[in-house]
């Protein structure tokens, strides 16, 4: 008894497993996570199910910038065919101040039910304040390039004919003249042409990149204002609208850009009586 060995416990336990006390775990099998990750790769591998015939697309197209664009044209062309005289300077120089809101919201509004009528796909959406604040500074910058546009535009052309005469007019002409004429060129215009320029066309073009979306709708935008000292100033605000919307994902800034550029027309006049281009 004295030379016998006592198997330690821990040795009973190794013998025990040598002689097969355990029962051999059986081998494993594909866990939940490896079928669940298996079955997305398959599905993720599946070609996408088509849009259904006659659903509406996700943004607006060439229908919509074709559309917007001729009934925008449209109504210029309809006031053109509305005599001056019988109105007097101020009278139709408030009536201009507000035909650009109109035509813009006008060539918006059809656009906007012949296929997609979701606010949204043209980029109206909300947006927050500091991308608000950041539209109106952006607004000062069109401001400051844009006279310097027209500055450098008549200093090498010597062209000088001013085509905003009639703004000028409504602006100087009494205080109710004065404040529709803030309201049609610093609300009004800027809603209703960044809708159809910006929300429209631009959200278009994005289509084909930044650099055409941009340069592309502001190009438009500018050829609607005629051919004339304005047209390079209405590209250089088309251009930083258009790209605050693009960064902001919203229609809201641009317009902010808008109308602090457009208030400036008035505002001169109340505070120095100016009359040339602005």
């Amino acid at each position: 008894m004295d030379g016998a060995t006592v198997p330690r416990r821990g040795t009973v336990h190794g013998v025990h497993g040598l002689r097969g006390a355990h029962p051999p775990t059986a081998p494993a099998g594909p866990t939940e996570p490896e079928e669940n990750t298996a079955m997305s790769n398959a599905r993720s591998d599946r070609p996408r199910r088509p849009a259904p015939p006659g659903a509406a697309p996700q943004r607006p197209g060439w229908p919509e910038v074709i559309a917007g664009l001729a009934a925008g044209a449209a109504a210029v062309v309809s006031l053109v065919l509305i005599p001056s005289e019988p109105l007097g300077p101020v009278a139709f120089g408030v009536l201009v101040a507000s035909w650009s809101g109109v035509t813009g919201l006008f060539g918006f509004a059809v656009a906007a039910v012949l296929r997609i009528r979701s606010l949204a796909a043209f980029n109206v959406r909300r947006t927050t304040g500091r991308w608000m604040l950041l539209g109106a500074l952006w607004g000062l910058v069109a401001l400051v390039v844009k006279g310097a546009v027209i500055l450098a535009v008549t200093t090498l052309t010597g062209y000088a004919e001013d085509p905003q005469g009639m703004y000028y007019d409504a602006a100087g002409g009494g205080a109710v003249a004065f404040v529709l004429t803030v309201l049609f060129l610093a609300v009004l215009t800027p809603i209703g042409e960044e809708f159809l320029f910006r929300g429209v066309v631009a959200t278009s073009l994005y289509r084909y990149g930044p650099v055409i979306g941009a340069l592309g709708s502001s190009a438009i935008f500018a050829v609607f204002h005629g051919v004339n000292i304005i047209l390079p100033a209405a590209f250089v605000v088309g251009l930083i609208a258009a790209e605050v919307m693009r960064r902001s994902g919203s229609i809201w800034p641009a317009v902010a850009v808008h109308a602090v550029n457009n208030a400036a027309l008035p505002l001169l006049v109340l505070f120095t009586g100016f009359s040339g281009p602005a």
